[in-house]
């Protein structure tokens, strides 16, 4: 592992199954396109390898966003939160984000909240 990803790594908190939760940005247009999990050796794939990997729960294994689909996600920026326990994976998108098909997964009816 590279002393880059390393010091990244370092004091991130993990989950009790050793994942952490990634929201997924478009690095130009902001628009949120997804939410996944990585664990440490995700995010060191990632770091090196510029392609968003992530944590499969349901197949337990790992996948590179768009690997099958061709919707891949090439890594611009990641980013940890204040709590070091969330983070923000800034990509650029190519084709839909969402398993659906959708650009994002986040199409579904917005429910305003009142003031």
């Amino acid at each position: 592992m590279s002393q880059d990803a390393s010091a990244f790594i370092d004091g991130l908190v993990f989950n009790d199954l050793g994942l952490i939760p990634v929201v997924v940005q478009q690095f130009d247009t902001k628009e949120v396109l997804m939410m996944a999990w990585m664990n440490s050796q995700a995010i060191e794939i990632t770091l090196v390898s510029g392609a968003a990997t992530y944590w499969s729960r349901s197949r337990n294994e790992f996948w590179v966003k768009g690997q099958t689909s061709g919707h891949t996600q090439r890594v611009v920026a990641m980013a940890k939160d204040c709590d070091q326990d969330t983070l923000l994976l800034t990509v650029d998108q190519q084709g839909s984000a969402c398993h659906t098909g959708d650009r994002t997964c986040f199409d579904a009816a917005v429910i305003e909240v009142a003031e």
